[in-house]
């Protein structure tokens, strides 16, 4: 069996001096991967997991007890909690709706010939290639009452975005909308392209209107790559953290990430934050999974 493996080889490689086979030369690449994942992902899991039943504190000395499900039962009977799972909900809504809209709408413009197309699209891209931390402190400048460019642009004086209770979540989604659009814009731009041509030129023989063509060609058309994009930009809003904390302090900005921080570096109930994030995980995972069966009804149609 060696042998035969042998010959698939070139005499004249290195693995064939080696005297290595193709699965030996597979598992080099893939063992390595593995372990990397064992020790890095899969093991702070099931050691997070452990503490989520217990009353262990990282500020203490003391042993951790078991407690069973009572740190699970305290977090779901908190209002606080709830209210903090209200606010994440509605910021994922405000911010993935305006990405979805602005990215795909920016696509639409970007799918035909323009002048300095690609010079234009690199530009559109690289906010979403800048540093969360450098979005944050750059936008904070532009909400500035005082001096900020917005205010001044849409003349409303010293208007408090970041202070205003009211309108500080608005103003932290605004931020990620403009900074993570081209990515919605990126991957819709990829379903546009994709669209065959002969399809729009039938619907202008049958005197289609434009109306009639998005709705019956491109939108149907370019659904599924939209909805991934809808996945992977709401798993990433349900878990912000960066802008909201650079941004504002406000109460009403306090997403469920922030809450978890301040739970396990500032409270240190480390048993408590493990217990709240594997909720926060199981609700990331039941989202994905409906939008991913969602997806694979699109796919089928």
């Amino acid at each position: 069996m060696a042998t035969a493996v042998m010959t698939t080889l070139d005499p004249r490689s290195r693995a064939a001096a080696r005297g290595m086979s193709d699965i030996s030369i597979r598992n080099l690449f893939i063992i390595p991967t593995i372990l990397f994942l064992i020790v890095f992902n899969i093991f702070p899991l099931l050691y997070s997991l452990g503490y989520s039943f217990t009353d262990f504190r990282a500020s203490g000395n003391a042993a951790a007890n078991f407690v069973g499900l009572q740190n699970y039962r305290t977090l779901l009977n908190d209002p606080f909690i709830w209210n903090n799972f209200v606010i994440t909900a509605k910021y994922v809504v405000v911010s993935v709706i305006g990405q979805v809209v602005v990215g795909f709408g920016t696509a639409m413009l970007l799918n035909r010939d323009i002048p300095l197309k690609g010079l234009i699209t690199t530009l559109l891209l690289l906010p979403m290639m800048l540093s969360m931390a450098v979005v944050g402190l750059f936008w904070k400048l532009l909400y500035d009452p005082s001096f900020g460019i917005i205010n001044y642009a849409l003349g409303l004086g010293k208007f408090e975005w970041l202070s205003n209770p009211d309108m500080a979540l608005y103003a932290v989604a605004l931020t990620d909308i403009w900074m993570w659009s081209p990515f919605v814009m990126l991957l819709s731009l990829a379903g546009l392209s994709a669209v065959p041509k002969h399809l729009y030129e039938a619907a202008a023989i049958d005197r289609a209107g434009p109306l009639y063509t998005f709705f019956r060609i491109t939108l149907p058309l370019v659904a599924p790559i939209l909805m991934i994009a809808v996945i992977f930009r709401t798993m990433e809003a349900f878990k912000t953290f960066d802008l909201a904390y650079i941004l504002t302090s406000q109460p009403t900005t306090e997403v469920i990430s922030i809450r978890l921080y301040k739970m396990a570096f500032q409270e240190w109930q480390t048993g408590l934050s493990c217990a709240l994030a594997y909720i926060v995980l199981i609700m990331v995972l039941a989202i994905t999974n409906i939008y991913v069966k969602y997806l694979n009804k699109v796919k089928e149609r």
